[in-house]
């Protein structure tokens, strides 16, 4: 983009190339990057691939993310392009649909078009028909509208088209879908909220008049940032962060590490809570092999004010899985760059991680993916 400033531009590729480093490179076979990530404890090694990196070089934190017709998607999404916060930068929201064909050898990313608006931090979740895209936010107001995002025939444009709006304006919030319904819960209704919402709505696809439904929420606080997951017969709510004003117009966070599921027919249900909090953990979260829902990083909470902030060692680098027959954590390996504040996708038997935020106000262009199937746990 014209605004970015090139020293920017060129510690991000650096940092990125430290990061293949560290994760040993192993060969590369187009679109695909293949690395090995090494695992804490040695016994749980999982293999990481790395895809071409998003066309930009900052990388965004709020994206749509989904695949169709053979494509993944990052679009919309937001960074500092003019610096980092704490050197006056602004955070700029963006519209770009960034479009990367899975299934052709060689193939790299495409700007196939624009959203409807400037974009992020809304909930997106792949479906055969389209990668279905609810609420969201600019850097002035939050959004009810919700569309469908579709490839396009000619495979290099992108188009919308709508779908029923939410109950209420709605970002930072997470969602996930059982069958072909969609349950959504958490969020913030402004971009100055001091309080989140204890929302929980759900939209069945196939109504022949699909609407919006406001459920019982879970038994438990109010969150923005949780990380929801579904095993096909349940919705289940992680972590999050509740919020409260401080008096001074500011807004100060507390770190959950609550756990819930919700059935439907049976209603709520309170887990094991979690090892630490994983607030904004790449969501939805994902199943292995065994049934466990795993987690992938997050924001414990244990850095917040870390000072300097250029010098902030990131976000939570371990994996959490919740065993549903123990009801019980553990704790392993996680993702190579433990980015927080994007989505989780996955295409054929592959768990793809794309972009995110690697340390507060700091983006990554990375794009990650593991077997879906090669659980980080013992």
């Amino acid at each position: 983009m014209a605004n970015e400033r090139p020293v920017i531009a060129l510690c991000a590729t650096i940092v990125s190339i430290a990061m293949r480093a560290a994760c040993g490179v192993l060969a590369i076979t187009s679109p695909w990057h293949v690395a090995t990530a090494q695992a804490t404890p040695p016994q749980a090694t999982s293999r990481w691939r790395e895809l071409l990196p998003i066309p930009d070089p900052l990388g965004v934190a709020g994206p749509l993310v989904g695949t169709h017709g053979g494509a993944l998607v990052v679009a919309g999404g937001a960074n500092f392009p003019d610096g980092p916060p704490w050197e006056g930068g602004v955070k700029v929201w963006h519209d770009a649909i960034y479009s990367l064909d899975l299934d052709r050898p060689g193939a790299k990313w495409q700007v196939a078009g624009r959203l409807p608006k400037r974009l992020g931090y809304a909930v997106s979740l792949s479906f055969p028909e389209g990668i279905a895209c609810f609420g969201g936010n600019d850097s002035v107001r939050h959004y009810a509208e919700s569309f469908w995002l579709r490839r396009g025939v000619s495979k290099s444009e992108w188009t919308t088209s709508p779908l029923p709006p939410l109950p209420s304006v709605c970002a930072n919030f997470c969602g996930a879908a059982i069958g072909r319904t969609i349950y959504l819960a958490g969020g913030t209704e402004t971009p100055t909220s001091t309080t989140a919402l204890r929302n929980f709505w759900s939209l069945d696809l196939d109504h022949p008049a699909p609407r919006w439904r406001e459920e019982e929420p879970w038994p438990g606080p109010a969150r923005i940032l949780g990380v929801a997951a579904s095993d096909g017969k349940s919705f289940y709510l992680f972590s999050g962060a509740e919020l409260s004003p401080a008096g001074d117009g500011k807004t100060v966070r507390r770190y959950l590490r609550d756990a819930y599921r919700f059935t439907p027919g049976r209603g709520w249900q309170r887990l094991a809570d979690l090892p630490r909090p994983a607030v904004a953990a790449p969501t939805p979260a994902t199943l292995d092999a065994e049934g466990r829902v795993t987690i992938w990083g997050g924001d414990a909470g244990t850095h917040v004010g870390f000072q300097p902030p250029a010098a902030h060692p990131g976000f939570a680098k371990t994996a959490l899985a919740y065993d549903p027959m123990s009801d019980a954590w553990s704790e392993s390996e996680g993702s190579p760059a433990s980015p927080v504040t994007t989505a989780t996708v996955t295409w054929r038997d592959r768990l793809i991680i794309p972009s995110g935020e690697v340390r507060p106000g700091i983006r990554t262009p990375a794009v990650w993916s593991t077997d879906t199937q090669a659980a980080p746990f013992p």
